[in-house]
């Protein structure tokens, strides 16, 4: 028996159609990925393209402050001195200058009466303590009997029962007086109006002394009223 080959079941008779067949479709699709990639290169140009020139827009110039130039100041005007000639003939006019001693009046001071003007005595200082104390004469025992017999006690505070003690200050000067007796502790008017007279009529002291020179000296001296 005789075999046939169908024209359907030739595998060589295609052959060289679906090569090239398949060298055209190869070809397209390099063709298609080259310009694909040329295509995004180009894009990506621009937009750093386009990224430069944004920044170069947006950058702002710096401008430097102009230096002030300070004009000269002006040049002083100087003013020519004029020099006048004069003839030998023409009139001058002398300026006389007149003497301010003809203007003065002289005074006689035979005429005046010259008062000499004696200077203010210094106020001397007071102590309050010195080396050596003054003292009344005969002491502090002289002192108390000088109050007991001379102190006279007012009618008005002994029929009212005052009594009490008078603290009275004073100065004794250079010379021993007794000045400026002040009460600085007070009991009553009458009280302290008797002991002021009987400091004042004290006799003279003797003045304390501050390196070997008698000194003005504040004393205190209390003096007692009491009824019996």
């Amino acid at each position: 028996m005789e075999i046939k080959k169908s024209e359907h079941a030739d595998l060589e008779r295609g052959k060289g159609t679906s090569l090239l067949i398949g060298f055209v479709i190869a070809l397209g699709v390099m063709f298609v990925a080259l310009e694909w990639t040329q295509r995004e290169v180009e894009d990506n140009s621009e937009i750093y393209s386009a990224k430069d020139v944004s920044l170069n827009e947006e950058m702002i110039p710096i401008t430097l402050p102009e230096k002030k130039t300070v004009p000269p100041p002006p040049a002083a005007v100087t003013k020519a001195e004029i020099i006048e000639i004069v003839e030998d003939d023409a009139d001058i006019e002398e300026d006389i200058m007149a003497s301010t001693e003809d203007n003065v009046e002289w005074v006689d001071l035979d005429d005046y009466d010259v008062v000499e003007v004696e200077p203010e005595p210094e106020e001397e200082e007071i102590f309050m303590v010195v080396e050596d104390q003054p003292e009344f004469p005969g002491g502090t025992a002289a002192l108390l009997e000088y109050l007991r017999k001379n102190i006279k006690y007012p009618a008005i505070c002994r029929e009212n029962n005052i009594q009490g003690r008078v603290l009275v200050t004073f100065i004794v000067n250079k010379d021993g007086a007794i000045v400026e007796p002040e009460v600085v502790k007070s009991v009553n008017p009458s009280l302290d109006k008797e002991a002021l007279r009987v400091i004042s009529q004290m006799p003279n002291w003797k003045p304390g002394s501050q390196r070997g020179k008698p000194v003005r000296v504040k004393y205190t001296v209390p003096v007692n009223f009491r009824l019996n």
